[in-house]
């Protein structure tokens, strides 16, 4: 590593353990072109390293388990918590000691590839057969000056689910969710009018920006508009859609039909009182369908626009080859594993995960749950995207970001005008 990439490097590091995304570092000197050994890599028998973050253990497991039982060589995979990941592979990337493959909270990617931490493996990615059907989202967000850098690892996406049983006490068709924000207020109204102790029509995490661009914006694309320029530099959220989302919202509030603990919400329990079958209708990880079906009776639509339509925020996680791996043909016999049906289907897909393949969405799993059909189908849909700029983590998802201001002075102050919080958010993006 020469003395520049690894001065910037280890500045990446310092200000990814502050909680920041880092940004920066020469894109010339970006993730060289890797011999990966062909379309499929090799299975030689060699040991390889992989890091994940807690929230993708359960999936994680269920794909290096099944590849170390089928090929000769062996994954050994690291999970760390959360809170930890970004400062360890900060950290790592400063000492050259990345493991040979690693994930990404989708929202990294950028400034991860932008700093030259995954190998380019767009000669090997443009070969897959399939390569039209991956994820685009998450493909685009590890597109660096048209080289690729990452594949989907896990695919997280925000739907809408309501409580079935809420929907028929209120008079609710329980078959049938929310096609419009005015029909999810409509029905938020009439779950809060049952009067029953506890119970609320919705909930969201009032404090929490990662909830917010999780469950908001899709509702923006799926009115046929923008959250962010092409660039990821400057703020789209004054629009007419983005205005109809806060005055929903706005509207509920004031109405009582929002679960009063929502304004203090960080994220850390925001699903919770949907789980406890507390909450009619809300925006929802999909990724948690099994656990909140084991104690409610769950619907599942895809985040209506102001007049119809659907959208995801295509989240989870990216994964690529390591500036630091070795093993890249090895490595890239994981990748191209993962990508294929027996790993899609006979993985992620029996185990009621969204696939990352919209050829695979119809699949003999989903096929048995009009639900997770549903799901996969939407991770498809071109409303549904996954936004990319490089200063997100500090425009949006930081703790007291521009856009926790922006929506918290919406909703809870009643401010009509959002004008001012969207030019404080292009700022940030700006810098």
């Amino acid at each position: 590593m020469s003395k520049t990439r690894r001065l910037i490097a280890v500045a990446m590091a310092a200000v990814l353990a502050a909680g920041l995304a880092a940004c920066g570092g020469d894109a010339e000197e970006n993730g060289a072109t890797v011999d990966t050994g062909g379309i499929e890599g090799t299975d030689d028998g060699t040991k390889l390293t992989l890091w994940t973050r807690a929230p993708l253990e359960s999936q994680a497991k269920l794909l290096v388990d099944a590849y170390n039982k089928s090929h000769k060589n062996q994954v050994a995979l690291t999970i760390t918590p959360n809170d930890d990941y970004v400062s360890r592979v900060g950290a790592a990337a400063g000492s050259g000691d990345l493991p040979d493959l690693f994930a990404a909270d989708i929202v990294y990617v950028p400034n991860w590839t932008d700093a030259g931490l995954f190998a380019d493996l767009t000669q090997q990615i443009s070969q897959l057969p399939y390569v039209d059907q991956i994820n685009k989202g998450h493909l685009d967000a590890g597109t660096l000056d048209g080289k690729r850098y990452v594949l989907p690892f896990v695919l997280d996406l925000s739907v809408m689910f309501w409580n079935k049983d809420l929907y028929k006490e209120a008079g609710l068709d329980p078959e049938k969710g929310p096609a419009t924000l005015a029909e999810f207020k409509d029905h938020a109204l009439k779950i809060q009018k049952l009067g029953k102790k506890d119970v609320h029509g919705t909930y969201f995490g009032g404090n929490c920006g990662g909830c917010g661009v999780f469950t908001w914006f899709p509702m923006i694309w799926a009115s046929g508009e923008e959250v962010m320029n092409a660039g990821g530099t400057e703020s789209l959220l004054a629009g007419d859609a983005a205005k109809q989302v806060y005055s929903t919202w706005r509207d509920l509030w004031s109405a009582g039909a929002v679960d009063p603990a929502s304004k203090d919400e960080t994220g850390a329990t925001w699903v919770a009182g949907f789980q406890e079958g507390k909450i009619g209708v809300m925006p929802y990880p999909a990724t948690l369908l099994q656990t909140a079906d084991k104690t409610v009776k769950v619907g599942v639509a895809a985040l209506p626009g102001v007049s119809g339509g659907g959208s995801t925020f295509l989240g989870g996680d990216g994964i690529g080859i390591s500036k630091d791996s070795k093993h890249s043909p090895q490595a890239w016999n994981f990748l191209s594993w993962m990508m294929s049906e027996d790993a899609q289907v006979k993985v992620l897909a029996a185990n009621n995960t969204v696939v990352s393949r919209a050829d695979l969405a119809d699949n003999e799993f989903s096929r048995k749950d009009p639900r997770v059909l549903a799901i996969n189908k939407v991770a498809g849909d071109p409303a549904s995207k996954t936004p990319v700029a490089k200063n997100f983590q500090q425009a949006f998802n930081a703790a007291g970001s521009p856009w926790v201001s922006l929506f918290r002075d919406q909703v809870f102050a009643g401010n009509t005008d959002p004008a001012a919080g969207n030019a404080a958010i292009t700022e940030v993006l700006g810098k």
